[in-house]
């Protein structure tokens, strides 16, 4: 009886216990399943992030096929054909036990509890976290419901450990090579050519943002004309690289960065902390991913929701610069700089009185890196009604986050360019200089931020 390895949001061989696991238990095969109608019909994913996948996929088919891998390629509308067709796979193919890592999303949940129902022999792993779900808690066993304690106690675990990432050792490495042909279901349509998808890539993207950008991020994180960022988080996204990794990646340069806290290489580290406080929460609270505040006080906030604005904040044309900017960047490329993407959260959410939900739902209809417990952490971070969100009186005022954080215009000029000749003074708000020239074309500012302000806490204090 064989074993078989199920590919999700874990495109990886390097780093991927389980598929390391899977290989050294007998599998010569494994299967990823192309769920299209799920992915973006059901759960709104960014085209540009499919098309990320399948090509990710298409390359882990060539490099596994290198070694007598055979990595199969189901195509399922929704998730609630999976398991039948994963049954059928298993009998065709004398299957017995299958290893995969886990998601803790509702959906991916109970697609995995109806797999187990029907008698598949599923072994999960929880690979897309350094600590799993329940072991960092409260003195009560509890999910922490703010970050700082919860960073303390992820700390406390881990300060002493170095990582070491387990090697890719094919056990079936004197099996001969087998061809792989692209299965139709991968065809791309190339928008996400400009990110690349092979570990050679992948891995000096990180290696270099370790060595030459790391001791810097604390400073250039937040400056989005330049690339401050480490780049790599479309490929944490889909599990292309982990999270396991780039943190041994670290240690290896800095190896007592869990120790001290307080060097500007933690910064970094810190964000990967984050992101595992948002996907322990998802996993003990569900509700989290219907969409629900996770603050209730907050259900009687009364949303203005207005479409002309929504469609003006969408576009890029509501008459603040780094908003318009902000928002055309994640229109023409797929991703947004993060310190924006909080900017143009607060603006939704506070100035236009919007749902933070619609907001959510069109970044990850959008994003190149969507994903949903961080996407969702950020919006109701931003809206005030999430775990440890910033209070509902901080407001961000777009202006003056312009002027700090791309002072010269060199970000806004670059995707808003009716304003390309308008001077530094101005082009923050530049309506006023804008009045002695009529032939510019940029929005009118949709509100004023006073005004918007004052109207958001009079909603947030009822």
């Amino acid at each position: 009886m064989g074993t078989l390895f199920w590919f999700r949001r874990d495109l990886r061989c390097f780093a991927n216990e389980a598929l390391i696991e899977a290989i050294e238990n007998g599998a010569k095969s494994a299967l990823f399943f192309i769920c299209e109608r799920q992915w973006i019909g059901k759960h709104g994913a960014a085209p540009i992030q499919f098309d990320l996948i399948k090509r990710r996929v298409d390359y882990l088919g060539r490099k596994l096929a290198q070694f007598g891998i055979n990595l199969h390629v189901e195509v399922a509308d929704t998730y609630a054909e999976i398991p039948a067709l994963l049954k059928h796979f298993c009998v065709a193919n004398d299957i017995e036990q299958i290893f995969a890592n886990k998601e803790y999303e509702i959906n991916e949940v109970l697609r995995d509890e109806q797999c187990r129902s029907i008698g598949i022999n599923l072994r999960l792993f929880d690979g897309d976290v350094i600590a799993k779900p329940t072991t960092v808690v409260t003195k009560n066993s509890e999910m922490f419901k703010v970050f700082t304690p919860f960073k303390k106690a992820w700390l406390k675990i881990y300060e002493q450990q170095m990582f070491i990432v387990k090697p890719w050792r094919v056990v079936a490495q004197t099996t001969p090579s087998i061809e792989w042909q692209t299965p139709e279901c991968l065809n791309t349509d190339n928008s996400s050519q400009k990110w690349p998808v092979d570990d050679e890539n992948l891995f000096g993207i990180a290696s270099r943002f370790v060595q030459e950008k790391c001791t810097h991020y604390s400073i250039h994180r937040d400056v989005p004309s330049i690339k401050g960022t480490s780049g790599l988080s479309p490929y944490i996204a889909i599990g292309a690289i982990s999270v396991k990794q780039l943190l041994a990646e670290v240690q290896y340069y800095y190896p007592d960065i869990l120790q001290t806290p307080s060097k500007r290489e933690f910064t970094w580290i810190n964000e990967l902390i984050w992101r595992e406080f948002y996907r322990h929460l998802i996993s003990a609270f569900p509700s989290l991913c219907q969409y629900k505040n996770f603050n209730r006080k907050y259900d009687t906030v009364i949303w203005q929701d207005s479409d002309a604005q929504f469609k003006a904040w969408c576009t890029g044309n509501t008459g603040y610069p780094i908003v318009d900017a902000a928002m055309r960047q994640l229109n023409q490329t797929g991703w947004m700089h993060n310190r924006l993407r909080m900017i143009v959260a607060s603006f939704l959410t506070k100035h236009l009185l919007i749902d933070w939900r619609k907001g959510e739902r069109y970044f990850m209809s959008k994003l190149i890196d969507g994903d949903l417990a961080s996407n969702n952490g950020g919006w109701q971070w931003a809206a005030s009604t999430g775990c440890d969100a910033q209070p509902y009186f901080r407001i961000f005022n777009p202006i003056t986050q312009s002027k700090k954080f791309d002072p010269e215009g060199a970000f806004i000029r670059t995707y808003v360019p009716e304003l390309v000749d308008v001077p530094n003074k101005y082009i923050h708000f530049p309506h006023e200089y804008l009045a002695e020239s009529p032939t510019c074309n940029y929005s009118s500012a949709i509100v004023e931020h006073k005004a918007a302000r004052q109207r958001a806490l009079d909603a947030f204090k009822v």
